[in-house]
């Protein structure tokens, strides 16, 4: 298929690399780039590839989001600080889910190494002296 001379290439996700994406994404995050300026600049063939990216490896939760207008009067600017409210609960919640884990992979690998000390009867952990 010809378009304008230039020959049309079906792309895949596979043919962006994944640096590639980040810098797509922190670009428009930054301000520095519009989505269809993305699409123009790097050659990709669908905006909603981009959108996609930005849902993925973005820094913005797209669940809260609201219609930018004219001025806000303060119900609409209540609203928004409720939502800011909401993302970073949600982001808190995320965040000590990731501590409380990462806690028991460690109790979780402590386990394991005694369970192998017993069995082999090999010491694993090194002994340190106190300085």
């Amino acid at each position: 298929m010809e378009t304008q001379g230039s020959t049309y290439k079906k792309r895949t996700q596979k043919d962006y690399s994944l640096s590639l994406k980040l810098q797509i994404v922190q670009e428009i995050e930054q301000g520095l780039l519009t989505t269809t300026g993305a699409l123009d600049r790097y050659g990709i063939q669908a905006a909603s590839t981009v959108r996609n990216w930005l849902k993925k490896y973005g820094n913005f939760d797209y669940q809260y989001t609201i219609q930018q207008g004219m001025s806000k009067t303060p119900e609409q600017r209540i609203l928004e600080l409720e939502q800011q409210v909401k993302l970073l609960e949600k982001q808190k919640n995320r965040a000590e889910y990731l501590a409380e884990r990462a806690d028991k992979k460690a109790i979780l690998f402590d386990m394991m190494i005694d369970i192998a000390e017993k069995e082999f009867n090999i010491p694993i952990r090194k002994k340190q002296e106190p300085k």
